[in-house]
């Protein structure tokens, strides 16, 4: 698509992109619903999605126009875009809990986003200095990092000796391994269908993995963990794999419910009051833990996933979610802007 320019007004900013980032919840906004399982699905034209649609929404880029009211930035500055953007006005966004707002306007899903020569950004306030770190990986903190920190925080504080699984060993799982990982945790259980992952888990600081193959997974995490798992976090999040983690807690144990794969959980009553469980859903985090997972990065504690690079065009984008939503990327795909490649 051919758009107009960008104008900054305001405490508006207009970045150049450099690097954007390849996102699985782009494949669900190129098929334009989610599964609900026997509600049957949700058209994303019903949660405020416009298509067409620029997606993208894992950005770095470099600072090109400013507002008249911007006080902080300058041209040539270079930035990580918090693209999780609310209305600005209900109490969520009020009180700095943008992914909370009902009324989102985030960059790449409702807004035009960062696979584009420029994006455009309401406030300078959604910019986060990245300096000193790889401009790629960078670029994964603003979806994949920023999901996974939040997500771990919603268990932590844990006895680091406590199983934790991570179900997923994609981009977004691996980083919630390293992550883990780096708060101090030591029992991490990785599940996925790929050995190649499992792998790379292992390396990020996984210290068992389950190979999720047939009708045992459940049984398989418990007997890797040495017992029921403390907290579950699923990134897949599928009838199959929500259910094996459901079947995987302990008493009082959590279930964090992240991925977009779609499908149903049918739960149990008397268990959920019996081993009072606790399952709650994760999207994303907020501007602060944003802030707070960057200077993680920045202090050399938090392992970096595995990145692929590819050119910034349309080309690229095509590609790269096709085998997004084929499965098996080791890692996460980052374009490059063709001068900065």
């Amino acid at each position: 698509m051919d758009l107009p320019t960008p104008r900054a007004t305001e405490n508006a900013v207009v970045l150049k992109v450099l690097r954007s980032g390849v996102c699985h919840t782009d494949t669900h906004l190129r098929q334009g619903a989610y599964d609900l399982g026997s509600r049957g699905s949700l058209r994303l034209v019903d949660r405020g999605v416009t298509y067409p649609l620029v997606m993208g929404h894992e950005v770095v880029g470099v600072v090109d126009q400013v507002g008249d009211q911007v006080e902080s930035h300058r041209p040539g500055d270079v930035r990580l875009v918090y693209p999780w953007i609310g209305c600005g006005e209900c109490r969520h966004c009020r009180e700095g809990r943008d992914n909370h707002c009902p009324s989102g306007q985030n960059l790449g899903v409702v807004r035009h986003g960062g696979y584009a020569q420029q994006i455009f950004v309401p406030h300078e306030k959604y910019l986060v200095d990245i300096s000193g770190l790889d401009l790629s990986w960078a670029a994964t903190l603003a979806c994949s990092g920023l999901t996974a920190y939040s997500a771990v925080t919603k268990v932590l504080p844990l006895p680091p000796g406590e199983p934790i699984v991570v179900i997923g060993a994609g981009g977004v799982g691996l980083t919630a391994v390293a992550t883990l990982k780096a708060l101090g945790h030591q029992a991490i259980c990785a599940v996925d269908v790929s050995e190649a992952n499992l792998d790379l888990a292992v390396q990020l600081g996984a210290s068992a993995t389950v190979l999720s193959a047939g009708d045992s997974v459940s049984s398989d995490i418990v007997r890797e963990c040495r017992g029921p798992a403390a907290a579950v976090i699923d990134f897949v999040n599928n009838s199959s794999t929500a259910t094996a983690g459901f079947d995987s807690l302990q008493k009082a144990g959590h279930l964090v419910q992240v991925g977009l794969y779609g499908g149903e959980l049918v739960l149990p009553n008397a268990l959920m009051a019996l081993k009072m469980l606790t399952i709650r859903g994760s999207f994303v985090g907020s501007l602060d833990q944003l802030r707070s997972l960057v200077e993680l990065a920045k202090s050399g504690g938090l392992p970096q996933t595995p990145i692929l690079h590819e050119e910034l065009n349309e080309v690229a984008v095509q590609t790269s979610l096709d085998r997004l939503a084929q499965g098996g990327v080791p890692g996460r795909i980052v374009l490059s802007a063709p001068d900065n490649c």
